[in-house]
Formats: structure tokens, C-alpha cells, sequence
């Protein structure tokens, strides 16, 4: 299974050094549109390869997407803690009754009888 890992990252690496090298073009990034910059008098605008608008585009969406799930899922982590706490409480719990039960016991028995 670790091969199986390590070919597919080489093929995706191959892959993405091959993109890189066929989209080494300039590119003009642009904030707004033309007529709205011309309206507002501000236009910022930068030049990147392409390879890095498309590789940067889908790392930004790949942590939208972690950012989205993580903030979905929230509800779930503080159920999880707040159960094993409510565990962490009753084992507590358990555990002051049975030594109270086995108080007048003989060690040996009081053991056995934490075991079960």
C-alpha cells in the first residue's frame, strides 16, 4: 500500500511540474472589471505565470473547503467533548462506590471484586 502511495504522489507531482512548465505565459491579474476602475479611479493589477493563478486557485478552494467542513462540524467536536467529560464524571463515580462498597472487605476481595 505505501508503493501504491508513492507512485500516485510521483504521477501527481510529474503532472504538476508538467502543467507548470506548459503555462509559464504572463498573465494579467486584474481586481475590477475596466469601466468600474475607470469609474472608481482605482485599479490594482498584478502579473503571475498562469500555472500559478491555477495552482493558487485551487489551493484557495481546497482551504475554503477544509475552512467550510472544520466550522460545519463544530457542533459535533463540542457534542464529543461534552460526552466525554459526562464519561470522565461517571467513571469518578463509579469508581467512589465500588471502594465504598469494598470498605469493610479484605484487599484481596476489594481487588477482585475491582477487576470484574
Amino acid at each position: 500500500m505505501r508503493y501504491l502511495r508513492y507512485a500516485f504522489l510521483a504521477i501527481l507531482g510529474i503532472t504538476l511540474i508538467s502543467i507548470s512548465l506548459a503555462n509559464r505565459e504572463v498573465v494579467e491579474l486584474k481586481l475590477m472589471p475596466d469601466a468600474i476602475a475607470d469609474l472608481l479611479g482605482v485599479n490594482f493589477s498584478t502579473s503571475l505565470p498562469l500555472f500559478v493563478v491555477v495552482l493558487g486557485g485551487v489551493v484557495a478552494g481546497l482551504v475554503l473547503g477544509f475552512l467550510w467542513e472544520w466550522l460545519r462540524e463544530h457542533k459535533h467536536r463540542r457534542d464529543a467533548t461534552a460526552k466525554t467529560g459526562e464519561v470522565r464524571k461517571l467513571e469518578r463515580e463509579v469508581k467512589k462506590l465500588k471502594k465504598k462498597q469494598n470498605e469493610g472487605q479484605d484487599e484481596v476481595l476489594a481487588l477482585l471484586d475491582e477487576a470484574s
